[in-house]
């Protein structure tokens, strides 16, 4: 009897996720704990691994699809778990001695080639023979991508055919009506269509409430670097050398951040209902870029850490950032947010809120301006500063003065150590 491969729970109040892309193509052999297919959820994406040793048989959901825990993706021959709903850690790699893989193979005019289910469809709709391709996924099956890749450097292909748009990820979606030849030079005005991911559909619908549930505003100062960027240079080596880490920007900015809250309470609060909730923990969230979206992992207790563990756990969250490993539970949460858009060069943004927080602080670009100082005109290391807030909840006065308190801590930071 059939196995079948499930959604697993996710936890966290995610109940839905999107069939990504499809590890293995029916027919094709399936080993005990090996990834079978890619779940994007809102926050992160997961891989759901076979429990038993088995063959595809038969895929029920196709990528795009939205699916709930507990619905069935596909089924598996052989074996003996009734029931398999695992989820690999993402990004995770599994480890297992590689079985004999039974690929999937479809007939063409060149002989035999393994392709996946998507790929066949689309060099079927394209006149595209499987034979001239080179496959790139496992045991050289022709993906998708592959098909893709043919098209875009063989479009005499696609003229003067009829052909839907379609709808895949990354497909380029050819005219629907017959190219008349021209002495004209011919422009090319290709177009590709990709559907969104989970996390980016996510996060556009967060920024559109935020936009809608709070007023925001956002309130700038600038602020002379040239402190830390002393204490950096003194210190740098040696606290490499101490702790591992290297001491970076970010450290102290979340010390003067937490400073400033327990001086301005209204900003590290959440509005419920009709009430405020004043936290007394620090949980900073740390915007990071990623390809897929924007992902914010949380320092939690950021009021009880030193500046080498600050740095050791940004770094980890970096890391996972990079290799798609960030879990559900490093992201859940916060009561204040850190975007820096300056390592992209930005000079000055206004960040939008992290729902349901109140206050997000923007760092930007460090850059050499003329100030004013003692009579004199000066070059000195200034980076603007944005704080945006929920004004039903904080104030223009409390906002200013938190900015301020920040840009105080941060040029005197010998504060920072001295909790002054």
């Amino acid at each position: 009897m059939p196995m079948e491969i499930v959604v697993p729970e996710f936890g966290e109040s995610v109940v839905e996720a999107t069939v990504g892309r499809w590890l293995k193509a029916e027919g094709e052999a399936v080993a005990a704990g090996e990834p079978v297919v890619e779940l994007e959820t809102e926050k992160v994406n997961t891989q759901v691994s076979a429990q038993d040793v088995g063959v595809l048989k038969q895929i029920l959901r196709q990528e795009g699809d939205t699916v709930h825990p507990g619905e069935v993706l596909a089924l598996l021959e052989g074996g003996s778990l009734p029931k398999i709903a695992t989820a690999a850690a993402p990004g995770a790699a599994a480890a297992w001695d590689t079985p004999s893989r039974v690929a999937r193979e479809e007939s063409s005019p060149g002989g035999k080639v393994a392709a996946s289910p998507l790929a066949l469809k689309m060099a079927a709709e394209s006149g595209v023979e499987l034979a001239q391709l080179r496959g790139t996924g496992p045991g050289g099956r022709v993906m998708k991508e592959d098909v893709e890749a043919f098209l875009r450097q063989n479009p005499s292909l696609e003229e003067g055919r009829e052909v839907a748009p379609r709808h895949s990820e990354g497909t380029i979606v050819p005219p629907t009506a017959t190219i008349q030849p021209s002495a004209a030079i011919q422009v090319d005005r290709e177009e590709v269509r990709q559907r969104m991911s989970r996390r980016r559909l996510t996060i556009a619908r967060r920024l559109v409430e935020a936009q809608q549930t709070a007023a925001m505003l956002t309130t700038f100062n600038e602020i002379d670097m040239s402190a830390v960027i002393e204490v950096r240079r003194k210190h740098r080596e040696s606290f490499r050398k101490s702790t591992g880490s290297d001491l970076g920007y970010m450290s102290f900015f979340v010390k003067a951040v937490v400073g400033a809250l327990k001086a301005f309470p209204q900003l590290n609060a959440e509005v419920q209902g009709e009430e405020l909730v004043l936290k007394r923990y620090y949980d900073i969230g740390i915007a990071l870029g990623d390809p897929e979206g924007l992902v914010v992992p949380v320092l939690r207790d950021a009021d009880r850490k030193g500046f080498a563990q600050i740095e050791q756990e940004i770094a980890g969250f970096v890391q996972k950032a990079g290799n798609r490993t960030l879990s559900l539970e490093d992201l859940r949460g916060g009561t204040f947010s850190i975007t820096n858009g300056g390592v992209f060069g930005s000079l000055l943004s206004t960040p939008i809120l992290n729902p349901p927080q109140v206050g997000i602080l923007g760092m930007h670009r460090i850059q050499e301006r003329p100030v004013g100082l003692n009579g004199e005109i000066v070059l000195r290391p200034m980076m603007y500063a944005a704080v945006t807030y929920d004004h039903r909840v904080v104030d223009g006065r409390e906002s200013v003065l938190f900015l301020a308190r920040i840009k105080e801590l941060v040029e005197d930071p010998s504060r920072l150590l001295l909790d002054l």
